[in-house]
């Protein structure tokens, strides 16, 4: 899973502010496109998630894995599949914040592997598809 689709967005607040929303998972429906349900199975000293079910509709499957997340403060989090679904097989990806002037810079890095064999162009399409459609949503959900 070396190869990874990323991009970032502005976002008008400060990191502790994003993080909040980015931690709260079973509010994702709320804002992310695509998300049908998500459950916290296991929270960490912190309350933040450290494991979570979710369920998902790619437009041409619904599918739902199982992620353990792992958080490094307001500065980053990353997760990984750790229950494959129907469909992905392999899901790593993270969120990245960097706070500058009153404003964040927040990086979405993902990779995703299906059962569906995907020539490599359209499967890092459908990951930039992803990507900006949760930047977008993010950005919008916590500056309203």
């Amino acid at each position: 899973m070396a190869d990874r689709t990323s991009s970032s967005i502005t976002v008008k607040a400060g990191k502790a502010e994003i993080m909040a929303v980015i931690a709260d998972l079973e509010a994702y429906p709320e804002w992310a496109s695509g998300i049908r349900g998500i459950s916290v199975e296991e929270t960490g000293e912190d309350g933040r998630a450290t494991h979570a079910k979710f369920t998902f509709d790619g437009g041409v499957f619904i599918d739902t894995v199982g992620l353990a997340y792992t958080w490094e403060g307001d500065d980053h989090v990353t997760w990984t599949l750790v229950d494959p679904g129907s469909v992905v097989t392999k899901l790593h990806g993270s969120y990245t914040l960097d706070e500058r002037n009153g404003a964040t810079e927040v990086t979405y890095e993902l990779s995703v592997d299906v059962r569906i064999p995907l020539i490599g162009m359209m499967k890092r399409k459908a990951e930039k598809r992803i990507i900006d459609s949760a930047l977008k949503g993010l950005k919008r959900h916590v500056e309203s």
